[in-house]
């Protein structure tokens, strides 16, 4: 009996990569690199890139990729802020690429939308449902634009509160207030960006005002600031509120 699990091609830079790997492999998969497939090439069920923010990195990946892989391999990639359609003209084997979307941190998320490129075909669709599946999440499959629809709407929610902290309307603290008491929703704009990556919130608000060209889309210049300062979060020790001390705890 071949007890061997299946192996999971992992590529890409991003907060998604190591929680989505941790994942994969408590659902005992095996997951593997692009280096280490180069050196001892084996059967995978399938690829995952998840780069979102870089193009030249995503589009270099996802071109490496399709020249590793034999044809009948799906390509799972990020389309947070670049749709699948144009991330699938990168390749040659355009109909085996498909697109995915959600926020870190996985653990919180119980659906994965999956957006198929017009280029996709439909049984690599099932594939990533399928697989997705295997992951203990629900499948919702969305039109393929940038951001899909969660990530998309809540970024779009973070720019405005971004916006009205500019504008000194309130308090970082009372702005998450206001929006905790008033919507019921687990954290505030400004906590739910620290806590996803300032940065994978920019990406996507960038990715739709370059798509969109609509002035609703414009990236609130503080955001690109803190994005360029480096201070995107939890993940840095620093975002809208500071987590120094949890960083200095771990680090002891």
């Amino acid at each position: 009996m071949n007890t061997t699990p299946d192996s999971i091609l992992l590529a890409g830079q991003g907060p998604l990569y190591s929680e989505l790997r941790q994942l994969i492999e408590s659902m005992n998969y095996l997951v593997i690199t692009t280096d280490s497939y180069e050196q001892s090439p084996m059967p995978v069920r399938l690829a995952i890139e998840v780069t979102n923010s870089d193009l030249t990195l995503k589009k270099n990946t996802l071109q490496h990729l399709d020249h590793l892989l034999s044809s009948d391999i799906p390509i799972l990639t990020t389309s947070m802020a670049f749709t699948a359609t144009e991330s699938a003209s990168w390749t040659t084997h355009s109909n085996r690429v498909c697109g995915f979307g959600t926020f870190v941190p996985l653990i919180e998320r119980h659906l994965i939308e999956i957006a198929p490129a017009l280029q996709t075909s439909p049984p690599i669709v099932e594939q990533a449902a399928a697989f997705f599946r295997s992951l203990g999440k629900n499948i919702a499959v969305v039109q393929d634009e940038i951001g899909l629809v969660f990530p998309r709407v809540l970024s779009l929610i973070i720019n405005e509160a971004v916006f009205t902290v500019m504008e000194e309307t309130a308090t970082i603290a009372d702005i998450d207030l206001a929006m905790k008491n008033g919507t019921n929703y687990p954290y505030g704009p400004l906590e739910w960006a620290d806590r996803i990556g300032l940065d994978e919130v920019y990406a996507v608000v960038c990715g739709l005002h370059r798509d969109l060209a609509e002035e609703r889309y414009r990236p609130a210049p503080l955001l690109r600031k803190m994005v360029l300062a480096g201070r995107i979060g939890r993940s840095s020790g620093q975002g809208f509120y500071s987590y120094q001390s949890a960083r200095e705890g771990d680090q002891a």
